[in-house]
């Protein structure tokens, strides 16, 4: 049976989950909103809309924050849960390695949607997406270890 302290500990431990886990992708989803927003005036991100006849307002102003916000709360989430298990100490390496992991499964799944782009675009689109990924990244670590205190060994 479980006590009534317990409970509550339990319940404040998850609310504090919950509230980390919602600055962390907040602050993600900005940084990768960001950006995507510097790297949507450049010429070249111009060229790869033009060629897949993609909307300017849409991609650069929606999609990047929702993808951001959605691919920050999964790269949150992970670090939250199982910090422990992924290597290196320092938590901005360990967001990186989960930010660039999660770049890497979506490039593949990109290229097996759309397979007769996958050459050069894919190229493009990747080096695009590298800036995003390691600022998501970046934000996320360097934000958990204030929240937490530094370093946690």
């Amino acid at each position: 049976m479980e006590t009534q302290v317990t409970g509550r500990s339990k319940r404040q431990t998850s609310h504090e989950f919950y509230k980390k886990l919602f600055k962390l992708t907040g602050a993600g989803g900005a940084a990768f909103w960001i950006t995507d927003f510097v790297i949507s005036v450049s010429p070249i991100a111009a060229e790869y809309r033009a060629a897949f006849s993609i909307s300017y307002l849409p991609m650069a102003l929606v999609g990047a924050l929702v993808g951001g916000l959605m691919i920050g709360c999964c790269v949150s989430y992970s670090l939250l849960r199982f910090f422990d298990r992924i290597p290196t100490k320092n938590p901005i390496l360990k967001a990186l390695i989960l930010s660039l992991v999660a770049m890497f499964m979506i490039e593949f799944l990109s290229t097996l949607v759309d397979p007769n782009n996958a050459s050069v675009y894919l190229l493009i689109d990747t080096g695009m997406n590298v800036p995003r990924f390691l600022a998501l990244g970046i934000v996320v670590g360097y934000l958990y270890n204030n929240l937490n205190g530094g370093v946690r060994s």
